[in-house]
């Protein structure tokens, strides 16, 4: 049924601001023509768990803001803000986004989202970390935590892109590891780029989910993913949510639902 007109609530949209912070853009880093890093300044009132999302408000031509969620790439104590960003054809956001500039106006909102964080997990060896695209963004902040480091005997991360190109930070991940405070157990870290569409010495060139059904994931990252052990982060378009949900219950591992631990948690909020 619609609604008559007449009764929405007439008068000026709420501010931004009475939700959100207004950050300035500080960097803008151009991997290729569709994917996009920004990084912002923070407030000091921020603050979020590695692996948590923020939504993201950037004015719009018609009027109002448009919002949108993204991942922290930067890590909790860091003094600015990272986002890696999607240039989505006509996408109301990112088109804009792609057109902003160094010293221009974005809005975070005061209130961190998402449960894609090693906290939700009870026991655990062994954290792995699947990620898509765009996905990567949450592992990053999570990469970045001492904390993780010091919980975990091993880092799986398994980053999958369909061209070398877009594997973006994958520079980042491997200074990771030689970062202080970092370095001593640098050898917890292992990890595995995937690209689909081209055939790279030394990168597997199948779908993760794949990969993952067979088996050639853990031969190639030197590791099974054991239940007792293995703790598991996924992040990725919807499909591959799904397809990864699928082949970890074919093979008895539980989804994390907090009031019931289990092996797995997957970031829903495409």
């Amino acid at each position: 049924m619609l609604t008559p007109a007449s009764t929405f609530r007439r008068g000026p949209l709420p501010a931004p601001t009475d939700k959100a912070t207004a950050e300035r853009i500080l960097d803008i880093r151009r991997w290729t023509d569709k994917l996009i890093t920004v990084r912002t300044t923070r407030n000091v009132s921020f603050r979020f768990q590695p692996g948590q999302f923020a939504r993201i408000g950037i004015a719009s031509d018609r009027g109002g803001t448009i919002w949108r969620p993204y991942s922290m790439v930067s890590a909790n104590y860091d003094e600015h803000l990272e986002f890696f960003s999607i240039i989505v054809p006509n996408g109301a956001f990112s088109t804009k986004l792609a057109l902003a500039s160094v010293g221009d106006t974005l809005y975070v909102e005061k209130q961190p989202y998402g449960y894609l964080t090693t906290s939700r997990f009870v026991g655990g060896q062994d954290l792995w970390m699947l990620a898509t695209g765009t996905g990567i963004a949450p592992f990053l902040s999570i990469l970045r935590d001492p904390e993780v480091w010091a919980q975990y005997d091993n880092l799986l991360l398994a980053y999958s892109v369909r061209h070398i190109s877009e594997l973006a930070y994958r520079n980042e991940i491997a200074a990771i590891a030689q970062d202080e405070p970092f370095a001593e157990h640098g050898h917890k870290l292992r990890f595995a780029p995937i690209v689909t569409r081209e055939a790279v010495p030394g990168m597997l060139n199948r779908r993760l989910t794949d990969l993952l059904h067979d088996g050639e994931l853990e031969k190639s990252i030197g590791l099974p993913i054991d239940a007792e052990r293995a703790r598991m982060l996924i992040c990725g378009n919807p499909q591959m949510l799904d397809d990864v949900r699928q082949v970890l219950t074919a093979r008895g591992f539980r989804p994390d639902l907090g009031r019931a631990p289990g092996h797995f948690a997957c970031e829903n909020y495409w």
